[in-house]
């Protein structure tokens, strides 16, 4: 029988050792969930984003997983930077609250930002050139992915 130090300090109580048998089917199953594509990354965070109404309101509906981790009352903002234009957007809802895995080591944080009906043709990826996400001390700047696909995939 093959014992691991690992499994045998995770039967002693050592709770490090207990995370790494642990497997994470919270944070996975979120971000299997996700149902936009990569829109834009940072350093060490991916953002998944896409148009969406609801009653009438259009929203930019994004999910940020990485580092950036907030807890805030005050909501957050989305500065826009594109060829020839710069928009400002604001958080739908000011109480906004991370999801933190110790397992992974990441966060998944899930804003909607309100966008004009007359902004929504900005909102391509050919037209932004960054994107600054704010809320309480946090700063992210974020950079257009361009996905390529195979020709096999295709």
């Amino acid at each position: 029988m093959k014992f691991s130090i690992t499994r045998l300090r995770a039967a002693f109580g050592d709770m490090r050792a207990m995370e790494k048998l642990h497997v994470d089917t919270h944070t996975e199953s979120i971000i299997n969930d996700i149902e936009n594509e990569p829109f834009a990354i940072s350093e060490t965070n991916v953002m998944y984003a896409g148009l969406g109404e609801l009653a009438g309101y259009h929203l930019l509906q994004t999910v940020i997983v990485g580092t950036f981790h907030i807890k805030t009352f005050k909501g957050a903002q989305l500065k826009i930077k594109g060829t020839d234009f710069e928009l400002n957007l604001n958080s739908d809802m000011v109480e906004l609250e991370s999801d933190f895995s110790n397992v992974s080591n990441r966060s998944i944080t899930k804003i909607d930002f309100e966008i004009e009906e007359e902004d929504l043709p900005k909102i391509a990826k050919s037209q932004i050139q960054s994107l600054e996400l704010s809320a309480k001390k946090e700063l992210v700047e974020f950079s257009i992915v361009h996905i390529i696909k195979d020709e096999e995939e295709e």
